[in-house]
Parts: structure tokens; C-alpha cells; sequence
């Protein structure tokens, strides 16, 4: 489809543009205007001295690109798509000749060239984070975009815990991403005629990671523990065979502050996390978080949550070694 390399949003888009071509009446803006807005609706004649001003035949394609904040060419596209339902890529290429070529006219304007180098390097930096986005979200990251900024590029994403675990399942499993299940099974009516248990269907999971990688990557994770700031783990997980579970897993601290010009900052929140792995099968997260401006009365570092996962360690054990009875079971 056509429609497929908008961002997310192209099915409003569609909605929206669909009152803002030539064709349309102020009427049918009105009405779209009070579909979305409810009482706060403009009255008709504010609708009217509106539309009159920022009609498409005012403005050419540029201009109501910028006023609708959105590339020209993804409004040209939808109007397109619209009015010729059944067009190929390639037919919508060769009709779009001139309108790319006004879109664009500004590259050849070159008495503001160093306005046009900013330019031109803005839209670089969101299209590289757009890829970035794709490749987080196949291994995981929660959310829907990315803000193109070095605190992203550098690791302040605003991820979460589980998607952190999520990231380390797919390392463990050799860079194969499974589906989580919340609940193994459900069993009802048990000793009954009506008896019915309910398991979830095996699903093959997605490789997201080449093995080569995430074998490269579990191998790093597993020096932090050994030589870095998680190795107050090492040893900490053993069996009663006396084998060691070699963990591994990654550590973090974050600070956020509102900075004011001549004071310290503002706290937001202090965040510690470590994410880890433990043998061959299991994997997880734990964090310290602290929100508000009390945040800022505390000091804790990444080595808080691996303190309180080596605290957990006689009590994980008893499900995580294979030949206990309360061991985790494995999967069919």
C-alpha cells in the first residue's frame, strides 16, 4: 500500500486531509470540526473566514505541508490515494514529478546555505531515529517513538523493566524473541464431567538478533558480573550440586533533574536497575526508583538492585536449580 511508509497516524491523516482538498466545503470542515471537538466546535462563520483563509488553493504544497506539520509530500500522497484508490507506487511516483520538485526547490536556493545545512541535518537525525526505533522495537522497546535527541542515543530512553527483561530473554535464548505468557494454564471443574484445562499454543519464536551477536553479547554481560559493577554477584548463585548458574547482566543509574540556570537542578526521579540473566533459562530485572523532589536526598547507585538480587539468592535458588522439587518446569 501506498500508505504504508507514513508514520503512524496515516489512517487520521486520511480523515483529516480528506476536508482540506480543493473539492471540500467549509461546510464539511465544520462538520469534521465538530466531530472532533464536541461544544468547543468554531461556529459556522468562524468555520467559514477559517476555511477561506487556509483553503488549499491559497497556499501551495510547501506551505500546507508546514501549516498542517507534516511532510508535503505524505499530504500530497493521501489526497492521491483518495482520489485514485487503485494507483501502483509508480504511478503515484510519475504524478508526483512536480509536486517533489516544488517540495524541494528550497535545496537550490543558495543564499542561506547554512540554514539549509541545519535543515537538511534535522531531517537526517529523524530519519536515523526512526531506524533506530524499528530495530529497538523488534527487540522490545515499549514505546511508540523515539525523541531524536543524544540523551536518547545515550541510553535516558524512558524504557521499562519488563522490556529490559524481554531484551535479555532474547540474549539468553540466542537471539530468538518468545512471546510472554502471564498465565501457564487455567483449570477448571477439576474431577468433574466438565473438566477442561487451557494452555497456551505452542508459538515459534522470531529471530530478532543473529546467534553470533548474542552469543558475543552474553559473553560481555557475564564480565560485568565477573570484573565490573555486578560482581558482588559472582559465586552467589550455586546449587546444592555445587554447580554455578554464571550470572550475568548489565547495570544503570540515572539522575533526572529540570536544570534552572544558577542552582542545582530540579529532581525528577533517581532510577538504579540491573538487568540480568541466571544459567541458561532464566532472566530478569529489578529496580530502584524514587520519584519527586525527595529523589534528590538519595544517593543510590546501580549497586542497590544488585545487592538485593544477591540478598535474594537463597530464596531464588530453591526454584531456579533444576534438581530441586519447587524447581521451575520446564516447557514441553
Amino acid at each position: 500500500m501506498l500508505l504504508d511508509g507514513l508514520r503512524p497516524g496515516a489512517d487520521r491523516l486520511t480523515a483529516v486531509f480528506r476536508y482540506l482538498e480543493p473539492a471540500a466545503s467549509p461546510d464539511a470542515l465544520g462538520v469534521y470540526l465538530s466531530a472532533q471537538l464536541g461544544d468547543q466546535a468554531h461556529t459556522a462563520p468562524r468555520v467559514a473566514v477559517l476555511y477561506k483563509r487556509f483553503a488549499p488553493d491559497t497556499m501551495d504544497l510547501p506551505d500546507r505541508g508546514y501549516v498542517a506539520r507534516v511532510h508535503p509530500l505524505e499530504l500530497w500522497l493521501v489526497a492521491f490515494r483518495l482520489q485514485h484508490p487503485d494507483a501502483t507506487l509508480s504511478e503515484a511516483i510519475a504524478a508526483s514529478a512536480a509536486e517533489r520538485q516544488a517540495v524541494y526547490r528550497w535545496l537550490f536556493r543558495t543564499r542561506a546555505k547554512d540554514a539549509q545545512d541545519a535543515r537538511i541535518y534535522t531531517m537526517m537525525e529523524v530519519e536515523a531515529f526512526l531506524d533506530i526505533h524499528r530495530r529497538w522495537a523488534r527487540l522490545g522497546y515499549p514505546f511508540g517513538h523515539l525523541v531524536p535527541s543524544l540523551a536518547t542515543a545515550l541510553g535516558s530512553s524512558g524504557d521499562r523493566p519488563a522490556a529490559l527483561a524481554e531484551l535479555m530473554g532474547i540474549v539468553v535464548n540466542g537471539g530468538i524473541r518468545r512471546p510472554t505468557h502471564r498465565i501457564s494454564d487455567l483449570h477448571f471443574a477439576q474431577g468433574t464431567p466438565w473438566e477442561t484445562a487451557l494452555r497456551p499454543t505452542p508459538v515459534v519464536g522470531e529471530r530478532v538478533m543473529a546467534p553470533e551477536v548474542a552469543l558475543a553479547l552474553k559473553r560481555a554481560l557475564s564480565e560485568v558480573v565477573e570484573a565490573g559493577t555486578a560482581r558482588l554477584l559472582a559465586g552467589s548463585f550455586q546449587s546444592a550440586s555445587g554447580a554455578d548458574l554464571s550470572p550475568g547482566g548489565k547495570t544503570g543509574t540515572g539522575d533526572n533533574r529540570v536544570v534552572v540556570k544558577g542552582r542545582g537542578g530540579l529532581a525528577l526521579n533517581r532510577t538504579a536497575t540491573f538487568v540480568f540473566y541466571l544459567g541458561p533459562r532464566h532472566f530478569g530485572s529489578v529496580t530502584a526508583y524514587v520519584v519527586g523532589p525527595n529523589a534528590a536526598d538519595h544517593r543510590f547507585t546501580s549497586g542497590l538492585p544488585v545487592q538485593i538480587l544477591r540478598s535474594m539468592a537463597p530464596v531464588l535458588m530453591h526454584h531456579l536449580d533444576a534438581g530441586s522439587g519447587s524447581g521451575c518446569p520446564r516447557e514441553p
